[in-house]
C-alpha cells in the first residue's frame, strides 16, 4: 500500500492485477486500484475533481481529468474516510499512475491533494 498526506488529507492506494479481464495477447492488461481517502483535519472537505497521469511503458503518458470520482463528489467529515475502486488498462502491462485531487475546505477554499505514485506490473510479465 502506498500512502501520502497532503493538507491533512491521507490518500492510500492498493493495486492488483486483474487476470480475469486481461488479455495479454491483445495488449490488454487491466489493473484495479483501491483508494481510501481519510480526512485528518478539523473541517469537512468536498472532493471536487481529480487528475491522473498514467504512464504505459512503450506507449507514453496519458492524462485523465474530471469531476469527482466514480460519478461522486463526496463530502468527507473530520475523522471520516471515503473509499472507492476503479480500473485502468495498459497496453504494455508495465507502468505507473499518480495524480491529485482538488478538494474544497468549507473554511479555507480549494486545495490540491497528492495521490502517491504507484506501479502497475502485470503478473504475466513479473513471473
Amino acid at each position: 500500500m502506498m500512502s501520502k498526506i497532503t493538507s491533512e488529507i491521507k490518500v492510500s492506494v492498493t493495486v492488483e492485477y486483474d487476470n480475469f479481464n486481461s488479455y495479454p495477447s491483445e495488449n490488454r492488461f487491466v489493473f484495479r486500484y483501491n483508494i481510501e481517502i481519510e480526512n485528518l483535519g478539523s473541517f469537512p472537505v468536498k472532493l471536487l475533481s481529480r487528475k491522473w497521469i498514467i504512464y504505459d511503458l512503450g506507449f507514453g503518458f496519458t492524462e485523465v481529468e474530471g469531476a469527482g470520482v466514480i460519478g461522486l463528489t463526496p463530502v468527507i467529515g473530520s475523522g471520516e474516510k471515503f473509499s472507492y475502486f476503479s480500473n485502468v488498462i495498459l497496453k504494455s502491462g508495465v507502468g505507473n499512475m499518480e495524480g491529485h485531487y482538488v478538494f474544497e475546505n468549507f473554511e479555507k477554499g480549494t486545495f490540491n491533494v497528492a495521490i502517491p505514485k504507484f506501479n502497475l506490473v502485470s503478473e504475466v510479465l513479473s513471473n
